[in-house]
């Protein structure tokens, strides 16, 4: 288990982000692959959207074979995405989006996936004595995270508000997989993660701050549909049909969330429970929610200049972008009714 600093390691990863986009990525989602186009998503976050994998509709509908991999963080998925190997992530984490297309990522964000401020966070061992008053004990301590997506960047601003550097901190590079089982061994004060990974740390401690006190402080958390440039441009109508599956599902699950929990909650590589549990606390933003201002109409857009303005402070990014706006693209919203 190897110990590195926030500071550190996420240029490291920035760089390694650079040196990809220098590669020449495979033209179109599905030259050289057949009829085959590749999907990234992860394991253990539940989304109506899992019931259409499962039955086939992807394949049928967009009339080509649809291959879901499935990724420990969404800056995996980036690198992914930037080799050829995959043409659109699901539920990526907004920070990994930022982070990438800052470095020169040829991604497109196109569309809101989820938000689950309930379904990311940290949490401190009960064994630990640190609360939000004495949080700056945490200051030489180990605390286990996904570096460079959203759920660093929740703990980053988190601590932030709390008085803690960040930078006194032993932060070890974990997925919240291995950060749950770290914690539970006490090996670490706090884990950071999302999804089922999440729910496990939770039998060992509390939150450092909950959800609803985060919002207060302005900390929000969704992730993005995003897609290779390359494949957007080369087969638009295959974004617009993934976009229009999904929020076919989404629109089915509210009407009747029971039927479609089993299928999901396998295809999620869960427990029924716990995928009930998990999906509970989600929100799938309409088509109409998604245009209007509080999401890609405006919102979505200011808050990727303030993801991408925080890292460039914090250190971790040397600049941010003039302009954020090419790197979103609503016209495939649109399109879906």
């Amino acid at each position: 288990m190897k110990t590195i600093m926030a500071s550190r390691l996420f240029p490291r990863l920035a760089g390694t982000l650079v040196a990809l986009c220098m590669v020449a990525a495979a033209p179109g989602a599905m030259a050289g692959h057949g009829d085959e186009i590749t999907v990234a998503y992860f394991l253990e976050w539940p989304s109506p959207n899992l019931a259409s994998k499962a039955d086939g509709t992807f394949d049928k509908e967009m009339g080509a074979k649809v291959n879901w991999r499935s990724f420990g963080n969404g800056n995996e998925m980036t690198a992914a995405m930037v080799s050829g190997d995959v043409q659109i992530a699901y539920s990526q984490g907004l920070t990994p989006f930022v982070v990438g297309v800052t470095k020169g990522a040829p991604l497109m964000l196109v569309s809101a996936a989820v938000s689950y401020a309930e379904n990311d966070n940290c949490i401190v061992h009960k064994d630990a004595g640190i609360t939000q008053a004495n949080a700056m004990d945490l200051e030489g301590r180990k605390v286990a995270s996904p570096i460079g997506n959203v759920t660093h960047y929740k703990m980053l601003r988190t601590l932030q508000h709390l008085g803690v550097d960040a930078n006194k901190i032993n932060l070890l590079q974990m997925n919240p997989p291995e950060g749950a089982a770290a914690l539970a061994r006490g090996d670490v004060a706090m884990a950071c993660g999302f999804g089922g990974a999440l729910q496990r740390m939770m039998k060992f401690g509390e939150p450092l701050m909950t959800a609803k006190e985060q919002e207060a402080i302005g900390i929000r958390v969704f992730d993005v549909v995003s897609v290779t440039n390359d494949f957007a441009a080369e087969h638009p109508d295959l974004v617009v049909k993934f976009l229009q599956l999904t929020e076919d599902a989404n629109n089915m699950f509210r009407m009747d969330a029971d039927k479609m929990l089993p299928v999901i909650a396998k295809q999620a590589g869960q427990e029924l429970e716990d995928a009930r549990s998990m999906v509970g606390l989600f929100e799938f933003p309409t088509r109409d929610e998604q245009l209007s201002e509080a999401w890609m109409g405006g919102t979505v857009e200011e808050f990727v200049n303030e993801v991408a303005n925080f890292y460039v402070q914090e250190g971790s990014l040397p600049k941010a972008l003039d302009d954020y706006g090419p790197t979103i693209d609503d016209s495939f919203m649109r399109q879906v009714k």
